[in-house]
């Protein structure tokens, strides 16, 4: 059967999901929206209910939203600064003061905590991006992160600026383009 013809049986957040590079600056997430994310990723599943994750959250125009907006790439700070709100991503990855792991799957559930942030978001009628170019080290020493901790990526959320077309602009198909089913089966020798 052709992907495309398994992207309607998708539910609506899933199929319609994309991350945008232009986020409406005039469009403000409010509070209770914006602690909704980070419940969203609070109910997200973890090995042995570790919950492996923190999160550095801000508002547009909050003070860590400066701080944040500070650290990022050349290539982020052209769009990252208008989402409504910018998120460092953060994992557990040791346990304070040695060198064991504090979960070998630190990495793939907050992996999780942030996909569940992500449909949230598009359950609210918004958009993320996740992205990881900003100055991971700079950020730690900003925020005071301890080194058992790892920051790994950042999510924007907000609206999308409407087209005069559209209400819900869309991606460029490119954008959308997947790879086949029969590619991510692992079939073994």
């Amino acid at each position: 059967m052709p992907d495309d013809v398994l992207v309607p049986k998708l539910h609506p957040l899933l199929a319609t999901r994309w991350s945008p590079t232009t986020f409406d600056p005039g469009f403000e997430l409010d509070a209770d929206q914006t602690e909704l994310l980070v419940e969203a990723a609070r109910w997200a599943p973890s090995a042995g209910n570790s919950q492996p994750w923190a999160f550095i959250v801000s508002r547009r125009g909050d003070d860590t939203h400066r701080r944040l907006v500070r650290h990022l790439a050349a290539s982020s700070s052209r769009w990252a600064p208008s989402a409504s709100v910018l998120v460092a991503n953060l994992a557990h990855r040791y346990v304070d003061g040695t060198d064991w792991e504090y979960s070998e799957f630190a990495l793939y559930d907050l992996g999780q905590a942030v996909a569940h942030m992500t449909i949230q978001a598009q359950a609210l009628g918004l958009f993320a991006r996740q992205f990881r170019a900003f100055d991971r080290s700079a950020l730690a020493h900003e925020f005071g992160v301890p080194p058992h901790w790892e920051v790994t990526t950042m999510s924007a959320f907000g609206r999308v600026p409407s087209s005069p077309d559209s209400a819900t602009p869309q991606p460029l198909e490119a954008a959308r383009m997947r790879r086949p089913i029969g590619d991510l089966l692992w079939t073994g020798p």
